[in-house]
């Protein structure tokens, strides 16, 4: 009895944060934040993660493994889900309430002025643009919060940050360790998806979303694979646009571009390739090009939100202009070459300790008692 009133007493006493995001689905701001709670030092804090929906299982189990609570409104019908979320949050209670999307942060602010006791309020921005109406509910009510965090220097300077109250800079992270041990996977994990030994792995991993332009990176395939037949792509991702991209790929009909559709845990996907390959016509800062530094895994990509954060042109990786087919294909054919290659691979290894996740951890558990204070 009197282990049960002390372990009641550490509950009640543990800040209570509630991380808020609109999908738990594997995209990139998403894995962000799994990441980062998986990676928080243990100490006086309890998480809550809530969601509107999710499509897949995979990320939620994996906080759910790790002892952190959440709630997810997928079963709840999706004209109520808004409503639903502000009573959810308002049952919670929490101390500290981390908004990672403009919609449903739009809301939150305004009802969590009436609860008692008011959360502090912090938002976490990983997107350099947002649809006009979105921009304008979030300005109008982002003086509410108390702290506001981009996930990368790209996204701060976007008009999406402009204006926002305590705004500090914080690129997130992978598990470094854990995609290195990954790479140790990379023979058997090519075998699975019948990679053949001889074949140069390029590997795209993104939602299906028309800021991927799936299409511009299906042109460039087509020209590398006419150039170079040591070329393989596989493509990974789950999104709206899945039977466009499948029926896209059927068309043309090469060997060496297949279409996987969704691929569980992509990160063993991408510590197996010789190359990620982005062809973005925008984003904050992409979760799969932490995970192929990590890895050790050279990066061509578009040059658009927070990927020259990471990417250094001709040290790990290569950027060119967006929606120019011609001039991804080169980079990409530039980067096979060899002598290239050793480079960039070496370049990207070096990179490795830019994006651990753990530092990033320790660095969201001081801003909660910061906030606080």
């Amino acid at each position: 009895m009197d282990l049960l009133i002390a372990m009641m007493a550490l509950v009640k006493t543990r800040v209570h944060v509630c991380e808020v995001i609109k999908t738990l689905d594997v995209g990139g701001a998403e894995v962000l934040l799994v990441e980062r709670l998986l990676a928080s030092p243990p100490g006086d804090k309890r998480y809550t993660v809530v969601c509107l929906r999710a499509s897949t299982a995979e990320l939620a189990d994996r906080l759910r493994s790790a002892g952190i609570e959440v709630v997810d409104l997928t079963p709840c019908p999706p004209a109520l889900r808004l409503v639903r979320l502000a009573a959810v949050v308002r049952r919670l209670r929490p101390d500290v309430l981390n908004l990672h999307s403009p919609l449903p942060a739009s809301l939150l602010r305004l009802t969590s002025r009436l609860s008692r006791p008011r959360p502090v309020l912090v938002s976490t921005v990983h997107n350099v643009r947002y649809r006009v109406p979105t921009m304008l509910l979030d300005r109008a009510t982002g003086w509410l919060d108390a702290r506001t965090v981009a996930v990368s220097p790209q996204v701060a300077r976007a008009v999406v940050s402009r204006g926002a109250r305590g705004l500090a800079t914080r690129i997130h992270g992978v598990d470094v360790a854990g995609q290195r041990r990954r790479v140790t996977e990379a023979r058997r994990v090519r075998q699975e998806w019948d990679v053949p030994d001889s074949a140069f792995l390029i590997v795209h991993v993104a939602n299906l979303r028309p800021q991927k332009d799936h299409e511009m990176l299906l042109a460039a395939a087509a020209r590398v694979a006419a150039r170079d037949p040591r070329a393989m792509f596989l493509l990974a991702g789950t999104g709206p646009l899945h039977d466009r991209i499948a029926r896209r790929v059927a068309e043309l009909g090469l060997d060496a571009v297949r279409f996987l559709g969704p691929v569980p845990n992509a990160a063993r996907l991408i510590a197996a390739a010789d190359l990620l390959v982005l062809s973005s016509s925008y984003e904050g800062l992409p979760v799969v090009v932490m995970e192929a530094l990590a890895a050790g895994v050279p990066v061509v990509s578009t040059n658009v939100g927070g990927v020259p954060d990471l990417v250094r042109h001709g040290g790990n990786g290569l950027l060119t202009r967006a929606g120019d087919p011609g001039a991804l294909a080169e980079a990409i054919l530039d980067a096979m070459r060899p002598e290239r290659h050793a480079l960039l691979r070496q370049g990207a290894r070096d990179s490795a300790d830019l994006v651990d996740i753990g530092r990033t951890g320790e660095w969201f558990d001081k801003l909660y008692d910061d906030v606080r204070a």
